[in-house]
């Protein structure tokens, strides 16, 4: 028995206790993980500062080292999540239907955890917080799997939290960190059948595919982000400018980042030299068909040529393709064939064209007149999130405490027999 399947054991043993504890035992284990990590701030920051060092030093490129820092602020932000986390509505024991059969049985559907939550993740140590917090409010034991350039960071963070559970009550196996065994124990996570319910993959489109593929547990996607703006012919300029490079440029190492602008053919002379050279200003590369690449070339703006690769490319970094379409119909075929399903807007003062895109687009998240950049568990009110899911069945989008539970059918009677 390797260490993910050890690790995956004791949690599955420790999840009856936490899924039974009340909403108010929860709660305060929550706080008391967030009260621990803070303490903790000194160990927590040495820990980041070794891992970040030995990126630096592979070459991990800037907007991925930006995931992986942490610092006082962001420390103390991630705390503050966990609070609003426990603060939130108790997820469990919901009625979400009740009816007397004609029987006579008295049936309720209850929201229940799904049990234990499976994580393998990128070097993003926030998540080990995260899960962990939406883990322990909705009941369920957590196995997480960090990856290897945020090694120190997630085991520091762990071990705070673990404390602060564990000085709450409840016992600290509900939260197991997969610390060693390299590619073969996130393997062995993936094949926990009977002792993970569910695995939640989160980082690039190679360790989510990777996931599907191999997987014999049930399995969330999560934050592929090949998301588009979309200037439709009657937007505004500026707005249009504001949008487009808060969506690339504020933080571009993020699955909700922009990564594709596209614009109508009869407004791109008016629309895009602004946008370009705001975009252009800002450190971004860009690539664009032979439309785009004129209009950049009459502005004095460097432009490549795309290649049909670019169309459905998630950059992660200060990247992005642009494309002149006919109008909204073609748009909205563009995204739904090169989109991942993540986050789409539109910039418009059209109503008409505003619902169709609304309506037409196949995404977890749509905008009007608005940056991608919103698509966050925080923004949405969940505290924090596990993942973003861009696929349908079970949840989709920001993935909060709902997200993470099922339910069960109660039916009591008074000796019915069929």
């Amino acid at each position: 028995m390797g260490e993910a399947t050890e690790k995956a054991l004791l949690a599955r043993n420790a999840q009856p206790e936490l899924a039974q504890a009340s909403s108010a035992v929860r709660a305060a284990a929550v706080r008391a993980a967030a009260d621990a990590l803070e303490g903790a701030m000194d160990e927590v920051l040495e820990a980041n500062a070794a891992d970040f060092a030995r990126a630096a030093e592979a070459g991990m490129k800037a907007s991925l080292l930006d995931r992986l820092m942490l610092d006082e602020g962001r420390v103390a932000a991630i705390a503050a999540s966990m609070r609003e986390v426990a603060a939130l509505p108790d997820p469990l024991g919901r009625v979400l239907l009740g009816r007397t059969l004609d029987c006579g049985l008295r049936m309720e559907q209850v929201t229940v955890p799904l049990g234990v939550v499976a994580m393998i993740y990128e070097a993003r140590p926030n998540v080990t917080a995260d899960a962990m917090a939406l883990c322990l409010r909705s009941g369920n034991a957590c196995v997480l799997r960090g990856g290897s350039a945020a090694h120190d960071s997630c085991e520091a963070i762990a071990a705070a939290c673990r404390a602060g559970i564990e000085g709450a009550g409840l016992p600290a196996d509900v939260v197991q960190i997969v610390g060693e065994g390299g590619h073969e124990a996130s393997v062995e996570l993936m094949h926990a059948t009977g002792l993970v319910d569910v695995l939640i993959p989160r980082g690039g489109a190679g360790l989510i595919n990777a996931c599907v593929r191999e997987a014999t547990v049930p399995v969330i996607q999560t934050g592929v982000g090949n998301c588009h703006i979309y200037l439709q012919r009657t937007a505004d300029a500026e707005m249009a400018t504001n949008v487009v490079v808060n969506a690339k440029t504020s933080r571009p190492g993020t699955c909700n980042a922009a990564e594709s602008l596209l614009v109508d053919d009869d407004a791109a002379e008016r629309l895009l030299p602004p946008v370009l050279t705001a975009l252009e200003q800002a450190g971004v590369s860009l690539c664009g068909d032979d439309r785009a690449c004129a209009i950049a070339a009459s502005a004095g703006i460097p432009m490549r040529k795309a290649t049909e690769e670019d169309w459905g490319r998630e950059y992660l970094g200060l990247e992005m393709s642009v494309r002149c379409v006919s109008g909204t119909e073609e748009a909205i075929a563009h995204v739904n064939r090169y989109g991942t399903g993540h986050s789409e807007a539109i910039v418009t003062n059209d109503y008409a064209a505003s619902e169709a895109f609304l309506a037409g687009v196949d995404a977890a998240a749509v905008y009007v007149n608005a940056s991608t950049r919103f698509t966050d568990g925080g923004v949405f009110g969940l505290g924090c999130e596990i993942g973003i899911s861009t696929q349908k069945l079970h949840v989709r989008g920001p993935m909060g405490l709902e997200a993470l539970t099922t339910t069960k059918y109660l039916l009591r009677g008074e000796g019915q027999t069929r």
